[in-house]
């Protein structure tokens, strides 16, 4: 399956929800900010339109008929990597983890303004595609490559979502430093506000992926009441991470 490219202005997004009114509202908005726009009513037509025409992004509702937008993310993602922002219809925290749970890069609570939700697509779209790539990084077995956007563990490489892959970039990048989760919302998500529920997700997400017992993780420290500090015990050298001999 062939991913299209196109700059942020007019990637493709693909909005998936079965009430024709918030898909035409949140149409309506994206193609004004520029993007070019498809729509599908559930699950299968969903994947269809993905399948036809590879999205930069999608927009996906929780609750559809038939396949849920859960399911449709699996299935999504199995064909290849893609941000999701999954709306959701009630502030239930159950449903947003869920949600993150699944690899969804971001989430909406409906009823939601459409011009915050274009602000999140634009954030989502920005943090995949950096302006300015940075060497490669090297930590305790751990290889990123911000340009290609791929992440090894000694040798194999990781299969990260992409809000699990900056998450890490970051810590690569400021060993030993700790950050609140209010500072990684900030440097990571690029919001000054939201749910600090979605940091936590995602911190536990990425330790099950790069840690050898994520249950007492070694890199990605806890620091109690403060937030979290990657340890790799490495030296800084011209932006790439050595381990000491």
């Amino acid at each position: 399956m062939e991913q299209q490219q196109y700059g942020q202005g007019g990637a493709r997004v693909l909005v998936v929800d079965d009430d024709p009114t918030v898909a035409e509202v949140v149409t309506g908005y994206l193609d004004r900010a520029g993007y070019v726009v498809d729509r599908a009513g559930d699950g299968p037509d969903a994947l269809a339109r993905a399948a036809a025409h590879w999205p930069d992004l999608v927009v996906l509702d929780l609750m559809l008929p038939g396949m849920d937008g859960l399911e449709v993310c699996r299935r999504m993602r199995g064909h290849g990597p893609v941000p999701v922002i999954m709306l959701t219809a009630r502030g239930d925290e159950d449903d947003r983890i869920l949600g993150l749970e699944v690899g969804a890069d971001d989430y909406v609570t409906k009823p939601f303004s459409p011009r915050e939700l274009v602000l999140r697509v634009e954030s989502v779209l920005r943090r995949t595609r950096p302006s300015q790539p940075s060497g490669l990084l090297r930590a305790a077995g751990l290889s990123v490559d911000p340009a290609s956007r791929r992440a090894l563990k000694n040798g194999a490489e990781l299969a990260l979502t992409i809000r699990e892959f900056d998450l890490l970039a970051f810590f690569l990048r400021h060993p030993g430093r700790v950050f609140s989760r209010e500072d990684l919302m900030h440097e990571v998500w690029g919001w000054d506000f939201g749910d600090l529920s979605t940091v936590t997700v995602h911190v536990r997400r990425l330790r099950g992926k790069v840690e050898d017992d994520p249950g007492r993780p070694r890199l990605i420290q806890t620091v109690w009441g403060v937030g979290y500090r990657f340890d790799g015990s490495e030296d800084v050298s011209d932006g790439v991470f050595r381990a000491e001999a």
